[in-house]
């Protein structure tokens, strides 16, 4: 394969003076842009950044491969730097500890082109990258035009099958961007494996997708298989009778003949389990550790809401606009077609309601219990999401009861199983109903019950200062409408603002519509102005958050705040507290229920109070921005991504 397809002379730098791994990372990504390969210099540093906080990506004589996958990359391409003087081990960390890095390929990877030619070129460098004697070969090149003649070269010869082998090992390799690592763990273990007198076959999950794929007859002939991964792996069903071992991606490309030694010796007298009641496919994440199963759960949960809340905002909030602006004509005698009939605007509003308040719970606790335990756990995680939909704890609630119904249910697979005769019954049967069973007792009487005395004495709270200061109450109902966006906090504020309005005072509605916009406006700006401090998928929820709180839909804002609630969330209850005391004190009114734009029409006391209401939103939401962008930098720093 010619590998000098994805790279070019403009891409390769000899005897760079460069003394840090960050001086490398901004001169390459810099080329990258200039060469039109990135669209952002500083988008695409992030993901290097973000790719070196995973593990590291120095080897051993003297290379280093780190590389970046992100949305910004347009095509798949890579740059060749070699430095005049080999960075020091604790400037460039390796998984040999006493590497220098001298030589490196600086990978840039798009984050949905699977297939590409590209792609395949850069799976096929990290592979030979992998032959000392082509690294070998590469460094002691004297020009660029040497270097890509090298690369142009094809490969010389393929490892055949050994006709004298001892036998079969399988192997699955798998790492975070999909190319570098996968491909260089699969061969370390071919050539070791050869070595040792084996023949090996190794599938690749990676970013051009599923490569040398395992098949069944593979399964039959095989000694045992490993798994070098750090990411999920797919269809790992195959080796249920197969004698495994499971490690990080790095530990092939390290020491390989260890990795093998060890399958060699755990098959040795090795009898398969008779009890196949628990699906394998969840044998790569026992060793996950419990704050990396609660992250990867908040993430599957995250990437199934999404669909959901989207949907579900966006027709919610065209419901109420329309309506609204119906609502407007008839208050100023706007002539209006006699025929109009709402009923049909009423029902979307209560479908896009609905979605959001009854359908993505249970989504979310499901796909958060599916992540931990893998299908056993969506019947109890879809009961969970439900049963906080019933006692009104919002998704805070649901999070908390895809996480219960998750190790509840790895718990269950580990401690309750059977085989023969019961083994249908204890998959088909208990898992289900008895695990969805004790997950909703738990939420609806224990778990659930802390939520309801949240509730009561929130409001015992609100009615308690009602009458003292309008700034106190205003700043309350603020910090409660965006603490957690729909849930139990916010509903009783809403509670009370309903409340208070049947007794004849407006302010407290004005206020939770005011605030309502906050956190949509603040996350949207904070996007719009930081784009290359946000990953591609929070880009793309907080660009249409503004667009759902015009309709006074918040719930766009749950998956980024999930993802980091302390900073997200904290952010968000400033700018409302600011909000809430200025609206309130001013004593703006509200006498219409509903939310969204539309309601500057319908607020008492004239283009002032418009003025103050939908000022105060502003001005809260550019504090939250403010607070968003520098609360991540923090993070980032602290983790070492800027």
């Amino acid at each position: 394969m010619n590998l000098s397809q994805a790279t070019s002379e403009q891409l390769i730098f000899l005897n760079q003076p460069f003394m840090t791994k960050e001086e490398i990372f901004q001169f390459v990504a810099e080329k990258f842009e200039n060469e039109g390969i990135v669209e952002s210099a500083d988008a695409y540093k992030m993901a290097l950044y973000e790719r070196e906080s995973m593990g590291v990506t120095g080897f051993e004589n003297g290379l280093a491969i780190p590389h970046g996958k992100s949305r910004t990359v347009k095509k798949a391409a890579f740059a060749v730097v070699r430095l005049e003087k080999p960075l020091a081990p604790s400037d460039y960390v390796s998984l040999n500890a006493e590497n220098r890095v001298d030589t490196l390929f600086v990978l840039a990877i798009p984050d949905a082109q699977a297939g590409s030619t590209h792609l395949s070129l850069l799976a096929e460098l990290s592979a030979r990258l992998g032959d000392i004697s082509y690294v070998e070969k590469l460094k002691q090149a004297k020009t660029s035009a040497e270097i890509l003649s090298l690369l142009a070269q094809e490969e010389t010869s393929s490892p055949k099958e050994n006709q004298h082998s001892k036998g079969l090992i399988l192997g699955i390799t798998a790492c975070a961007a999909g190319i570098a690592h996968t491909y260089m763990a699969a061969e370390a273990i071919s050539k070791k494996a050869a070595e040792l007198g084996y023949t090996a076959k190794v599938e690749k999950q990676g970013s051009a997708g599923l490569e040398d794929r395992i098949t069944a007859s593979d399964v039959n002939r095989a000694i045992g298989v490993i798994f070098a991964h750090d990411v999920a792996l797919k269809d790992l069903e195959r080796f249920t009778q197969l004698p495994k071992i499971d490690v990080k991606v790095a530990e092939p490309i390290r020491n390989p003949e260890k990795v093998i030694q060890e399958l060699l010796e755990k098959s040795k007298n090795y009898v398969p389990s008779s009890d196949t009641s628990t699906d394998d496919a969840s044998s790569a994440t026992d060793q996950k550790t419990f704050g990396a199963e609660v992250k990867d759960s908040i993430m599957t949960g995250i990437s199934y809401i999404i669909p959901v809340i989207i949907a579900g905002g966006m027709i919610g909030a065209f419901a109420v606009m329309i309506t609204q602006i119906f609502h407007l004509q008839t208050l100023m005698a706007t002539p209006v077609a006699p025929a109009v009939n709402t009923f049909w605007l009423f029902t979307l509003k209560t479908l896009g309601s609905n979605m959001l308040s009854i359908l993505m719970p249970p989504i979310l606790s499901a796909y958060m219990a599916y992540s931990i335990a893998d299908r056993p756990g969506l019947a109890p995680g879809f009961a969970a999401g439900l049963a906080a939909t019933a006692i009104n704890s919002g998704f805070l609630g649901a999070m908390l009861g895809g996480l219960v119904a998750g190790f509840l249910m790895k718990w269950m697979k580990e401690h309750v199983k059977s085989s023969g005769t019961f083994k249908g019954f204890i998959t088909l049967f208990v898992y289900p109903v008895v695990g969805a069973l004790i997950t909703a007792i738990l939420m609806l009487f224990i778990i659930g019950q802390p939520v309801a005395w949240l509730n009561a004495s929130l409001l015992g709270l609100l009615k308690s200062i009602e009458h003292t200061s309008p700034f106190i109450l205003g700043a309350l109902v603020g910090a409660m409408v965006s603490f957690d966006l729909g849930g139990p906090v916010n509903k009783a504020a809403y509670a009370f603002a309903l409340g208070a309005m049947a007794s004849g005072d407006f302010v407290p509605y004005a206020v939770f519509c005011s605030v309502k916009m906050v956190s949509a406006f603040s996350l949207s700006a904070a996007m719009y102005f930081k784009k290359d401090i946000w990953t591609p998928e929070e880009r793309e929820i907080g660009t249409q958050t503004w667009i759902l709180v015009l309709g006074g839909i918040t719930e766009g804002a749950i998956p980024v705040a999930m993802a980091d609630p302390l900073r997200v969330i904290g952010s968000f209850i400033v700018g409302s507290l600011i909000t809430g005391g200025w609206v309130a004190t001013a004593g703006v009114g509200l006498n219409v229920p509903g939310a969204g734009i539309f309601s500057l029409a319908f607020l008492k006391g004239g283009p002032t109070a418009q003025i103050v209401w939908l000022g105060a939103a502003l001005v809260g939401a550019a504090i939250s921005a403010v607070l968003l962008i520098l609360t991540r930098q923090m993070k980032l720093r602290k983790q070492g991504l800027i």
